[in-house]
Parts: C-alpha cells; sequence; structure tokens
C-alpha cells in the first residue's frame, strides 16, 4: 500500500477501469461507443424544449423561428408546388395595400373628390401625383395611373373621357403694358404683340398674328418653362396666353394677367382606359361626377376590397353591398339620425322605466310623472292675447 502511495497510482478501492482494462479482461464484449454530447445538441435540445414550451402554449412560432428540421415559419408560409401565387392587378392595385393611382395636370385642384374618397373610403388610399403636361395621358397607357385629369387638347384613342369644367383664357403682360389697364382684353388686340409660346397652342391669336403673317417671327429663345416665359413677360419681351389656374401659379407683382375675349375656353376633363374593369375606378368615376354615398350603383370599391383582400369596407360602403340581397335589388333605407333633443328623452323616459321597475319590485306604487303641458287652440290663445292687452275680453 505504501508503495503504491508513493509510486502515484491510485488505490484499487478507488480506481475506475478504463476501456483497455475491459478490453484485456477474458471473455469481455466488444466496447460499445457513447455519443459525447457537444455544444451543437445542447443547442438542439433547448430549441426542441423551446418548441414544446410554445405548443403547450399553444403558441404559432412567428417568422424566424425554427419549427422543424431546416425549416422555418417562413418556409411554412411559401405556397407549394401547384399552388398559384396571389397576383398583383394592373395599375398598381396589389393585394396587400389596395391604392388607387390619379394624376392630374398642372392647375387642376383635385382636393374636393380626394377628400370624398377618403370620407367614404378611409381604408382605400389613393396614390396622387402630377403628370407632366407631355404626359398627361402617357401615365394612362404606361398603367402608371388608373385615372387622370387632363386638360385638353389630347390624343383620346384608346380613353375614355368624361369633361368636368372650362377655363377661362387670360393673357399675361408686364405691369405698364397698355392692356394691363382694360377688364376684358380683345384677341385683336394683341395681333402686333410677340407670343412667348408656340403659336399653335393659341390658334385665335395664330390666324391673326402680324409676325405669323408676314414671317418675321422670332424665335424662342432662353424658354424652356412657362416660368421662364413669364419672366420674360416681366421684362416686356412679349406675351403669354394660358388658363386662370395656370396664371395664379405664376402669379407676380410686375406681371398682370387680364381675361382674353374672342379666345377659346380650355376643357379640364377625367379620363381612363377605355374598358378598364376595375372597381376602384368606378368608384371613384362616380365620385367625380357627382354620386351620393348612399347611391346603389357606388358599391365598387367595397367589391374590390372584397375581391382583394382589403379587411373593411367603411359603413356607407357595407350598406351598398348588401343592396343586392334586399328585395328587388334596392339598399334598404339608412337610419334616421336621432338629435340631441331626442336622445336626452329617451334616456329620462329609461330612467323613469327603470325607477318605476325598482319601485314595483319593492312592492311601492311608482311615481307620477311631470304633468303634460295642456295645449290650447288657436282661438283660446287669441282671447288670451286680448285679456293681456287690454285687460278683459272685447
Amino acid at each position: 500500500m505504501a508503495d503504491e502511495q508513493l509510486s502515484g497510482a491510485e488505490p484499487a478501492a478507488h480506481r475506475v477501469p478504463t476501456a483497455a482494462d475491459e478490453a484485456e479482461r477474458p471473455g469481455a464484449a466488444a466496447p460499445v461507443e457513447v455519443p459525447t454530447a457537444t455544444e451543437g445538441d445542447a443547442e438542439t435540445e433547448a430549441k426542441t424544449l423551446a418548441e414544446g414550451e410554445i405548443a403547450s402554449e399553444g403558441k404559432t412560432p412567428t417568422e424566424g423561428e425554427t419549427v422543424g428540421e431546416g425549416e422555418t415559419a417562413t418556409d411554412r408560409e411559401t405556397p407549394a408546388d401547384g399552388e398559384d401565387e396571389a397576383e398583383t392587378p394592373a395599375g398598381g392595385t396589389g393585394v396587400t395595400g389596395v391604392t388607387l393611382s390619379v394624376a392630374f395636370t398642372i392647375g387642376v385642384t383635385v382636393t374636393k373628390w380626394t377628400r370624398l374618397w377618403a370620407e367614404r373610403h378611409p381604408e382605400l388610399p389613393l396614390h396622387v401625383f402630377r403628370s407632366e403636361p407631355g404626359e398627361q395621358t402617357a401615365v394612362l397607357q404606361t398603367k402608371a395611373a388608373d385615372v387622370s385629369f387632363v386638360r385638353h387638347p389630347i390624343d383620346q384613342n384608346g380613353l375614355s373621357v368624361i369633361a368636368l369644367y372650362s377655363e377661362v383664357p387670360v393673357v399675361g403682360v408686364a405691369k405698364d403694358h397698355p392692356a394691363s389697364v382694360f377688364d376684358v382684353v380683345p384677341v385683336a388686340e394683341l395681333g402686333d404683340e410677340h407670343l412667348l409660346q408656340d403659336p399653335d397652342e393659341v390658334p385665335e391669336w395664330r390666324d391673326l398674328a402680324a409676325e405669323v403673317a408676314d414671317g418675321s417671327r422670332r424665335p424662342l429663345r432662353g424658354i424652356q418653362s412657362l416660368g421662364d416665359a413669364v419672366e420674360q413677360v416681366a421684362a416686356g419681351v412679349g406675351i403669354v396666353i394660358v388658363p386662370q389656374s395656370i396664371s395664379r401659379l405664376h402669379n407676380r407683382k410686375d406681371v398682370v394677367f387680364r381675361p382674353v375675349s374672342g379666345v377659346a375656353e380650355t376643357q379640364v376633363s377625367l379620363a381612363w382606359r377605355e374598358g378598364d374593369p376595375s372597381a376602384l375606378v368606378e368608384e371613384f368615376i362616380g365620385i367625380v361626377r357627382g354620386r351620393s354615398a348612399s347611391s346603389s350603383r357606388g358599391g365598387g370599391a367595397v367589391a374590390a376590397a372584397a375581391v382583394f383582400g382589403v379587411p373593411g369596407a367603411g359603413a356607407a360602403g357595407a350598406m351598398r353591398a348588401t343592396a343586392s340581397d334586399a328585395p328587388g335589388g334596392r339598399a334598404s333605407a339608412p337610419a334616421k339620425k336621432i338629435g340631441p333633443v331626442a336622445k336626452a328623452k329617451a334616456k329620462a323616459r329609461a330612467a323613469k322605466e327603470a325607477e318605476d321597475a325598482a319601485a314595483i319590485a319593492q312592492g311601492r306604487r311608482p311615481k307620477p310623472g311631470p304633468a303634460r303641458k295642456k295645449t290650447q287652440s288657436d282661438q283660446a290663445n287669441a282671447a288670451q292675447a286680448r285679456r293681456r292687452k287690454f285687460g278683459g275680453k272685447r
């Protein structure tokens, strides 16, 4: 024993047999390899326990959590082979975030119609943007917009157009120009002026312009936009003739705009692709045309919301959506609004009924209500007025 302790060997009673000792022992079985737990196995076991806790609590793994071997929650949501994914309809109306794209040309104010749309369909947003003068119809052809507010003249090929209103033409002259003192300037008085625009834009002026007739018209230099033209108008170089709405965008102290007679008014219209089946387009057209919220033809956006999976369709839309289910295909009449006075009376009646019911339950007689004021005839009212005036009957 002492020799073993001095040699550094373990005591026999405390020594654990090794694999080599087991192999040397006669009649020993073949060694069995026991897998050693690694760090990766520990993580796998922890995830398995976590998933068991989630399943026991009735929770669903969120995106990014492991739900199986090599599979995540995101992978399970991917459609299997043969399943069609939802397609995004043309014109910018997708399944998620359904929108209606509305384009408008410069000078057109669309706030009136966009506000009505927001009031009736707050769950269906609008994408509103301004189009350049040369792209009024191009945004429809390229499907960048579903509808477009345009100013004539335009190419109406392949488009459906409804006229909205007309704009008065005005002439812009320098502040000290003789035409600035007129309330309305005849176009014949502007025949000797230099137009800082394409003459074809104002054919009435082109037909009587002296510089066009004798070929002395100077080329336009340094004018890339209408703002550049108005800048030269202020310098006394020439004039411009534009719709009144556009003139308001270029208002300045050294330029005066006056209405012009003899020039055709400019037409503003709403255009969309011909044969466009979009229900959202039909709903917006109805709003622009003045269709009321209770109209039976105004359920287009609601139907589109149901098709595209948009949650909610608004109270007015829900009423229109059930119009076809009503007898005769007509929507039921909207509920009558209750005013504050009627609400107060109804509340008082309900309180009185509750008080009477409590009194009866306790074996007491209900308190009588306030005595109703007696009404009298017009003849009695007239007699009472005479007594107040003359102190007695006459």
